[in-house]
């Protein structure tokens, strides 16, 4: 009989209410006793999903913030053993961008067991530490160095857990006081190195973000494209046309035929340029701050990242619509 696996934060969701939903959806699709792991500050959940795969799991069950859900599919790439993601942190990033149910996770953990399978990118940064370290992480969603990372380390966790994703305006205006733009050497798919004085970097796999904003509205998450987004705001004009870009142009003007025309006869704006490639490498000469997925990395002097297309198996609820994955 086949056994499904539950990777899960307990700071993030009612564990035993969870577990009980779990255990009776796979009563009643004629599984076995599924298996349940607890997250932890030193195992934010690769480890566990590694030790549900040795196990023989035939599918995987995610609850918990971005971070975990980033750590069971860094474990998960390659496997072949579908991924069910059950919508329970702040952000929910990917399950956002899957367009799966967020409000419902009932509707996901009968998916676990009685869903269609589709296959999605996920990413791989290489990060190089100031002492020389070098680390290799996946994600899901992106990548960032600069501001956008600063302004997550910034984010005060106590108000992200009353107010949730809102808590990270509260960082922006923190971190924007003293941003400064920093020189950088960067390089897609192994054509000509650029230089640059950047704000912020990001690396994406997908581009939705909460509150219906559309960061990077043609990305695609099973496309084997990075798309990469370069922030070079020049004084607070610069920051206001980084807003119109992202909230009013992205998320509203390119919902509708006239508001796209629109956008065809407005020149360039580069205070936000967007780029694709299958990899990309960066370089600082100052280390700058780095996150993934919406989880602080530390600092960084060189960032590199890959997109392995197709590597990690999602579930999604019969009839989910996929086209525009």
């Amino acid at each position: 009989m086949r056994q499904a696996a539950l990777v899960y934060n307990p700071t993030k969701v009612d564990a035993a209410a969870l577990r009980d939903q779990v255990a009776r959806a796979a009563t009643t699709a004629g599984w076995d006793e599924s298996l349940f792991y607890e997250t932890t500050v030193e195992d934010l959940g690769d480890g566990v999903t590694k030790q549900a795969l040795d196990a023989g799991a035939a599918v995987v069950l995610v609850a918990g913030g971005d971070g975990t859900v980033r750590a069971v599919s860094e474990a998960m790439a390659g496997s072949d053993v579908p991924l069910a993601i059950v919508p329970s942190g702040t952000g929910n990033l990917l399950a956002r961008n899957l367009e799966l149910p967020l409000a419902d996770p009932g509707t996901m953990i009968a998916a676990a067991f009685t869903g269609r399978t589709h296959p999605i990118d996920i990413g791989q940064a290489r990060i190089r530490r100031p002492d020389g370290e070098v680390i290799e992480k996946a994600f899901v969603v992106m990548a960032g160095i600069g501001l956008d990372a600063a302004m997550i380390a910034n984010t005060n966790p106590d108000l992200k857990k009353s107010v949730g994703w809102v808590a990270y305006v509260d960082g922006a205006a923190r971190s924007l006081v003293g941003a400064k733009p920093f020189r950088v050497a960067y390089q897609l798919d192994q054509h000509r190195v650029h230089t640059a004085r950047v704000q912020s970097v990001l690396f994406a796999n997908c581009g939705a973000l909460p509150a219906g904003i559309a960061l990077i509205p043609d990305a695609s998450v099973a496309d084997g494209i990075l798309d990469i987004v370069i922030f070079q705001p020049t004084g607070w004009l610069g920051w206001l046309g980084v807003w119109r870009k992202i909230w009013w142009d992205n998320s509203v003007l390119r919902r509708t035929r006239a508001g796209r025309m629109v956008l065809e006869r407005r020149g360039r704006d580069q205070s936000v340029r967007y780029q694709q490639s299958e990899s990309a490498e960066l370089a600082t000469a100052e280390p700058q701050p780095v996150e993934l997925d919406g989880d602080e990395f530390g600092e960084a002097t060189r960032i590199a990242c890959t997109v392995d297309h197709g590597a990690l198996l999602v579930i999604v609820p019969e009839g989910h619509a996929l086209a525009d994955l």
